[in-house]
């Protein structure tokens, strides 16, 4: 069994509209909400052994975040340039280059994409991935290449604002 994370980048700053879009920090809320949904993952033994990020300045920052919360170093992040501003299909492509080593992965990514990307793959539909959020799901798939015609099963949903159960 495989499981995918599909996480939207945490909360970035418009204070300096002179910079741009792919190198847009993140605010004091992203900085906060990164760790804390790493953490929370964390908690529930949620695995991650891959983390795979566009190379957009806050999606590599929220994916250092993680990976630094689940010992790995930020050097060990996948940078995937086609992950910024990526469509639904470049997410399944993406998917397809993975290592079958790799069981547990982590996507870091932005909106629209990632929230048309999880409502392909169960019956769970989210309207808009909060900054921060992770969709969870788990898949038969025996190999990453063969993710997009495997069954995939809703896991979870977290984000930030979500009460703790």
């Amino acid at each position: 069994m495989r499981s995918l994370l599909l996480v939207r980048h945490a909360k970035s700053s418009w204070d300096d509209l002179s910079v741009s879009d792919f190198d847009r920090p993140l605010n004091e809320r992203g900085k906060q909400d990164g760790p804390m949904m790493a953490k929370r993952l964390l908690d529930k033994q949620v695995a991650i052994d891959t983390c795979v990020a566009s190379p957009a300045k806050r999606a590599r920052k929220t994916a250092s975040f993680f990976a630094s919360a689940y010992g790995y170093k930020k050097e060990d992040i996948i940078l995937v340039p086609a992950l910024y501003q990526a469509d639904v299909e470049t997410f399944y492509e993406v998917l397809a280059q993975m290592p079958d080593t790799a069981k547990h992965i982590a996507i870091f990514s932005h909106n629209p994409g990632i929230t048309a990307f999880v409502n392909t793959l169960t019956n769970v539909r989210i309207d808009d991935m909060p900054t921060c959020a992770v969709y969870a799901i788990t898949t038969d798939a025996g190999s990453w290449a063969a993710f997009a015609a495997a069954t995939h099963t809703f896991w979870f949903f977290e984000y930030p604002k979500k009460q703790a159960e």
